[in-house]
């Protein structure tokens, strides 16, 4: 028998078993197809050696008037502003006291510096900024005092205690001389509370919904994480954390240290109908209206899950509705809450755990009309949905949708793979975005049993293809104002992706093992036995920037369908070879031969690539392969 191609469809197939799969790719990590052809992603790098605090679950894009392009950073205890690498502490505050209201005392031979204010309402690890204080006489100077601390502990209600640091973050003592109090123009500025990192599952009363458990047992539910949302409003930016308030930051005064986002209600000018509880915040493209999904009612300060609201035209700060302006609000029936909103072409699609809506403008007097576009739907979490191509993409809680005019279910080759691994208590830290260069929409979710995010999907709409692998990344931005897609790391930093062929998420240079394997296949209908003795690999290493790429190709043998791996083992124990190539930069397109000797029912072919610096691309590979008998 002649030399036979082998070649199998874009994407992976988890739907069925390994054999009846044939024809298709089975496993992948690290791997992306494009052209029908299966390859190695790209690498990543750190945008620089600066971190931020927390876990990162939200990042936004925009350029100001000056010609600043800013990122938004917003993580679980901080939200920052980067601007060339370096991230900008912009938390808003939740309280400032009068001058004199904080005073400090120390103890000689020790950090531990008391802070004392009356109803101070700070916990161990709020962030807090004192200001215009005085050095207590000693080794503590004005400089150590007038700093961003958090709060080691709280000794009441009264009182609580920071360990003194310098500016460069060395621990400082106390001596006999710091008998001072920090004199009386000391201004405390309490940071948001810190918000949760991960979901935390409590039962107990007041735990679930009304009327979720039965009577005489507590409910059951998650404390929710810290999740962040923001729109540019012109060159300033609106922001609000989930089940918070609605803040401002001022873009004139540009990304420097001090420049702090402020509470919306409280800027001058606001009206006393600005929402001050809100669950999702964003800004209409074209009419520019800020509008408050899920928020607190005019008069009252209980959220409404379900009630959104939106300002005056082009003024963020009108939000009472009268004859001469179009503020308005209006209230969801389908669902128990808003959960995420995004700006498509011609209208604002919301989602709330039962439903999509399409909101659209309509002029007064009505201002914004919401239509429901199909009800029995859901999506994970506030940032699992993505627009790309004129199309809606998002994940919901056991299956991928798609929104193109109809609500459809996205068909996925790998739905139960994913979601018989997924932690549903984890949910809300599911992310999307795109990659546009390569036409993929990306998710990442947490595995089962895992709390932190460390599984992605990807699905590949112009090829209609699916993959998948292992990665950890907490926020993705593909921006137009930036070359390259951004993700949020666990190593407190920002990565810039599709940059090279390595892992350089600290900054030192890690090999990304990339694997691709395929589903069984056979000869006919798999009974006769086959005997392959060469490969010729169709591989290309273009790109690598080492002087020898590689990759490995194992073909392994199965007596049969049902059985294992390398059963039996290959003759001479021979089922993989390395398909090399060495050349100057850039590589050339690979050709030749490997020799095994393999005889099974049924075989498995595998390609990885572990080095650094390799970079590869599989076409038709060829096998040299002949009938060996009916036996097994």
């Amino acid at each position: 028998m002649p030399v036979q191609k082998i070649q199998f469809k874009p994407g992976v197939d988890r739907e069925t078993t390994r054999y009846n799969a044939e024809g298709t790719w089975y496993e992948t990590d690290k791997v992306r197809f494009r052209r029908g052809m299966p390859q190695k992603i790209g690498g990543w790098e750190r945008i620089s050696t600066s971190t931020f605090l927390g876990v990162c679950r939200s990042l936004f894009n925009w350029a100001t008037l000056s010609g600043q392009n800013l990122i938004s950073v917003g993580t679980n205890i901080k939200y920052y502003i980067e601007r060339g690498g370096a991230y900008y502490d912009s938390t808003p505050y939740r309280d400032i006291t009068a001058a004199g209201d904080a005073t400090f005392a120390a103890v000689n031979g020790d950090a531990t510096i008391t802070v004392t204010e009356v109803d101070h309402a700070a916990n161990a690890g709020d962030y807090v900024t004192f200001s215009g204080a005085v050095s207590l006489g000693g080794n503590i100077t004005a400089d150590v005092l007038n700093q961003n601390y958090i709060v080691a502990t709280v000794v009441d209600a009264n009182n609580f205690t920071i360990e003194a640091v310098d500016t460069s973050g060395a621990t400082v003592l106390a001596n006999a001389s710091d008998t001072g109090n920090g004199g009386s123009s000391v201004v405390a500025s309490y940071e948001i509370y810190p918000g949760a990192e991960y979901a935390v599952p409590f039962t107990g009363w007041g735990a679930g919904t009304w009327g979720s458990s039965t009577w005489g047992t507590g409910g059951t539910t998650n404390t929710t994480i810290r999740l962040w949302s923001q729109a540019n409003f012109g060159e300033d930016l609106i922001l609000a954390d989930r089940g918070g308030n609605v803040y401002t930051w001022d873009a004139s005064t540009g990304a420097v240290t001090g420049n702090r986002a402020t509470i919306l209600s409280d800027v001058v000018g606001a009206d006393a109908s600005t929402p001050t509880i809100v669950n999702y915040v964003t800004v209409s493209d074209i009419y520019r209206f800020v509008i408050c999904f899920g928020c607190n009612d005019y008069g009252s300060s209980i959220l409404d899950p379900m009630l959104l609201r939106w300002s005056d035209q082009e003024d963020s700060l009108t939000w009472a509705p009268s004859a001469t302006n179009q503020a308005g609000s209006l209230r969801l029936s389908n669902g128990s809450e808003i959960i995420t909103a995004l700006q498509s072409r011609q209208e604002l699609l919301i989602w709330t755990d039962a439903a999509l809506y399409s909101m659209q403008y309509l002029g007064a007097p009505e201002v914004w009309g919401a239509n429901l576009l199909g009800s029995n739907t859901t999506i994970a979490s506030q940032n699992a949905a993505v627009y790309a191509n004129d199309v809606a993409y998002w994940m919901g809680t056991d299956k991928f949708y798609m929104y193109d005019g109809i609500i459809k279910t996205l068909p996925c080759s790998i739905r139960s793979y994913i979601f018989d691994d997924f932690n549903q208590q984890q949910r809300d830290q599911v992310i999307s975005g795109t990659n546009e260069r390569f036409t993929e929409i990306w998710w990442f979710y947490c595995s089962s049993g895992s709390t932190t995010v460390d599984k992605y999907v990807i699905y590949n709409y112009g090829e209609n293809a699916w993959s998948y692998g292992s990665l950890a990344r907490t926020a993705w931005l593909d921006s137009d104002l930036r070359d390259l897609p951004l993700a949020a790391t666990y190593s407190n930093n920002l990565v810039k992706h599709e940059t090279g062929y390595d892992d350089k998420e600290t900054g030192t240079v890690n090999p990304i093992t990339a694997t691709l394997v395929s589903a069984e296949f056979d000869l006919d209908d798999g009974d006769r036995a086959m005997f392959i003795s060469r490969v010729l690999p169709d591989v290309t290493f273009e790109g690598s920037t080492t002087s020898s790429p590689a990759v490995t190709m194992t073909i392994s043998p199965l007596t049969n369908s049902g059985s294992g791996y390398k059963s039996p083992l290959s003759e001479g124990g021979n089922s993989a070879a390395t398909v090399t190539r060495t050349a100057t930069v850039p590589i050339e397109k690979f050709t030749g031969q490997a020799y095994v000797r393999l005889r099974g029912r049924q075989m498995a072919f595998k390609v990885e690539s572990t080095a650094e610096g390799v970079a590869w691309k599989l076409g038709a590979t060829r096998f040299d392969m002949r009938p060996d008998g009916r036996r097994g």
